[in-house]
């Protein structure tokens, strides 16, 4: 079955819409990526298509993920001066993060009933995509499934994360950049980025480190969780 030459044009112009949307609108439920989903589901559901011919037509968003995902590399750069300074504390929150996101989300999943195979899916959802599904297959999960939990965890910091963080109290650049990156990866830190430069910056740290920290701590987490909920 071939691809459907429109799906790149579709997806460019959906999120293009959707930008223009939340820009004029200002809304964080308007989230470019959350409405353009909204826009072309529905639109592949009524035209009958399957997604593997929607993908195989715009595969070259997913190609161009990990050029973005360096690309956020620049601002971490331009902030290496405070990096230094502070590179104790900023490797012991990510740390803290990583351990709290891996424990919490499996931890949940295991005792509530699901099997190891669905809990192992769950565990690397606060990392990047590639990360995540890189780990996921390490604990015999189930990597498609690990991409869209990467997927809902990024959308809810990108949608809400800046709210929880304003209901809180937290006012410092640094540490809401932390959090936002520490949550929801790559799409809380584009997010953060649009809000503030300096945030986006240290979102951008705390998706690297986050997901160095759950690739090495993952495969000795895992069992331990395994055998608390066992």
């Amino acid at each position: 079955m071939s691809d459907i030459w429109w799906s790149l044009p579709l997806s460019v112009g959906a999120f293009m819409l959707a930008r223009r949307l939340a820009a004029k609108l200002k809304i964080s439920l308007l989230n470019p990526l959350l409405v353009a989903m909204a826009i072309i589901i529905p639109l592949l559901l009524l035209l009958h298509i399957p997604y593997t011919r929607y993908f195989a037509g715009s595969q070259i968003l997913n190609q161009l993920l990990q050029p973005a995902v360096v690309a956020l590399a620049l601002p971490l750069y331009e902030q290496m001066h405070q990096i230094r300074a502070r590179w104790k504390s900023l490797i012991g929150v990510c740390f803290i993060g990583s351990l709290t996101a891996m424990v919490s989300g499996t931890a949940i999943a295991l005792w509530m009933g699901a099997t190891p195979e669905i809990a192992a899916t769950i565990l690397p959802k606060s990392v990047t995509t590639p990360i995540a599904m890189a780990v996921s297959a390490s604990l015999h999960g189930i990597p498609a499934i690990s991409a869209i939990c990467v997927l809902i965890a990024g959308v809810l910091g990108a949608v809400f994360g800046h709210m929880v963080l304003n209901l809180l109290g937290i006012k410092t650049r640094a540490a809401r950049g932390l959090a936002i990156g520490n949550a929801s990866h790559a799409l809380g830190t584009a997010r953060a980025a649009e809000v503030d430069y300096q945030e986006g910056a240290f979102s951008s740290l705390a998706l690297v480190l986050c997901g160095i920290i759950t690739s090495l701590l993952a495969p000795f987490i895992f069992p331990l969780l395994l055998h608390a909920f066992g």
